[in-house]
């Protein structure tokens, strides 16, 4: 594992921080789990619980444990090969999800990962063979919630034991501990971030050699506590260094690296880690560099950035574990607080317990598109170039779509298409084009998340990180709905009231923030790139 500064100005943002953290032992404490290096005991401090704590202690995550699980993995995925199950489906939401579809696209075997509320999303995934099928859980969410309880009815329907097709990752005395012991689902234990059993347990059912990956870990591990030669001070150091030099502005590249999806994953660590009292660093995925004052390139095996980190898959969780927290401790942050995340949920929550949802009335309808906020724009372009105009100087626009992310790949193709027409084809109905688009007119970072998997990416971040985002959300009307088992709505209801919840703790903290709706997805998302381009 290797960590090597292409910039001269990051190398010394770097080497000034290094050293004093390595002066004051901070290296050893973070690989030993120290908390007292958060101040967290013995300094009044509250402990961290739940959701915040899932981590550990926001240094080195206790990843020794998963090895322990490793003959129960394997046994797991020899029952399932036998059995025919190659249909493995995920519904877990946040890093864990985010790791198992790295290390899954990585390794180049199928994985269905479910971290939406979206009707249609889930209906695709629901169109797949029952009998071919094992389902893993992990987490609270209720879009998890709603997902196990609508496969427990299928497998119900269909006269499938759910006891031998759900596996369970749970924390100590959770709900869905609970629910697992009482109907008989293999539960597996909660524990750590990327290689804990809710991102290792449904890779090693789809295939992945989830060993080799735990063996990278530990051959990394020794350098973490050292003053020098540590991977990840200098990867934290440079991060944090940057940040604190205005560099804040955190561009991940991959395009040369045969690890896939990694730059998704460091994403939601670094923006939940550091996003918090109004500081923060930006991550930004698929984005070119403008080479602004702000920005700092980090590429992934290429020496494309201002810094390159290589190493293999397991190796690079760690050491970006380990490097966010470092980031976070230079930003005077705790990584492992999560202030603002479990807004957005609840504001979806009270929302759900009315009557109707309160969408309100849109500003101005352009064609399939109805945009709802404080504009003055009189058609769709000028509302985009509103929203351009309103980006501060240190600022970003972040797009957030909640919306089916695979529906793109539904739009018709020219017969006898090559590869490239179709990727065309694609592109022109997938609403992340539209980051792209943005992106080509200002000079300031655009980024694109889908709702409301992007809560438990960046949503620390748009909420707690520095009061200098612009929001431009997208929803969608729901021609097929799906009904949820035991409770009084259904997704499409549900994934509104998450969009509404959002933007309504954006709003309460005074970001500018303008939704879209589309009244027919297809044509909504075809009218709103045309409309960028018109920009």
């Amino acid at each position: 594992m290797e960590v090597l500064y292409r910039d001269e100005r990051a190398a010394s943002a770097a080497s000034s921080v290094a050293g004093r953290l390595a002066a004051d032992g901070v290296p050893a404490r973070l690989a030993a789990g120290d908390p007292t290096v958060w101040g967290r005991e013995g300094s009044g401090a509250p402990e961290l619980t739940g959701r915040d704590a899932e981590a550990g202690t926001g240094g080195v995550p206790p990843f020794r444990a998963s090895r322990e699980l490793l003959p129960e993995l394997g046994e797991l995925a020899e029952r399932a090969r036998a059995a025919g199950l190659t249909n493995v489906v995920l519904a877990a939401t946040g890093g864990a999800a985010l790791a198992a579809e790295a290390i899954c696209d990585s390794a180049d075997v199928p994985l269905t990962v479910l971290d939406t509320s979206d009707p249609g999303q889930v209906r695709r995934a629901l169109a797949e063979p029952l009998e071919s099928t094992v389902v893993v859980v992990a987490g609270s969410a209720v879009e998890t919630d709603c997902c196990l309880r609508i496969y427990e009815e299928l497998f119900a329907r269909a006269g499938i034991e759910a006891a031998q097709r759900i596996v369970a990752v749970a924390d100590p005395d959770s709900p869905l501990e609970r629910r697992a012991l009482e109907r008989g689902y293999h539960l597996l234990p909660s524990s750590g971030r990327a290689l804990s059993a809710a991102a290792l347990a449904p890779s090693a059912l789809a295939g992945a050699d989830v060993a080799r990956l735990l063996d990278d870990a530990e051959e990394v591990l020794p350098l973490l506590s050292r003053d020098s030669g540590n991977p990840g001070l200098a990867l934290g150091a440079v991060l944090g260094g940057a940040a604190l030099g205005g560099r804040d502005k955190l561009l991940l590249e991959d395009q040369l690296s045969a690890i896939a999806g990694l730059p998704d994953w460091i994403e939601a660590l670094v923006a939940e880690s550091t996003g918090k009292r109004g500081r923060g660093i930006l991550p930004i995925v698929g984005a070119d560099p403008h080479r602004a004052h702000d920005e700092l390139v980090v590429a992934i095996e290429s020496d494309i950035g201002d810094v390159r980190v290589d190493g293999p898959l397991g190796a690079q969780f760690l050491v970006w574990e380990y490097a966010a927290a470092v980031a976070a401790l230079l930003l005077e942050v705790d990584p492992a607080d999560r202030p603002d995340v479990a807004e957005p949920a609840d504001n979806a929550a009270a929302l759900l317990a009315l009557p109707e949802l309160p969408a309100g009335a849109p500003a101005l309808v352009d064609g399939p598109v109805e945009v709802y906020g404080s504009v003055t724009a009189k058609d769709l372009p000028g509302v985009f170039i509103e929203l351009l105009h309103a980006i501060p100087a240190d600022g970003h626009l972040a797009v957030t779509a909640y919306l089916d992310r695979l529906a793109a790949f539904d739009a018709p193709v020219p017969d006898g298409a090559d590869f490239e027409q179709m990727t065309d084809a694609w592109m022109m109905a997938d609403p992340a084009t539209l980051r792209a688009l943005l992106a080509l007119r200002t000079d300031r970072p655009v980024t694109f998340g889908w709702g409301p998997r992007s809560w438990h990416a960046t949503g620390q971040y748009h909420k707690g990180g520095p009061q200098n985002g612009v929001f431009l959300q997208i929803t969608g009307a729901v021609t097929e709905d799906v009904a949820v088992p035991g409770r009084p709505y259904t997704l499409g209801r549900l994934q509104l009231a998450q969009a509404l919840g959002d933007l309504e703790a954006l709003e309460t903290r005074g970001r500018p923030a303008v939704r879209l709706h589309l009244t027919d997805r297809a044509a909504g998302v075809a009218h709103l790139l045309a409309a960028a381009q018109e920009v």
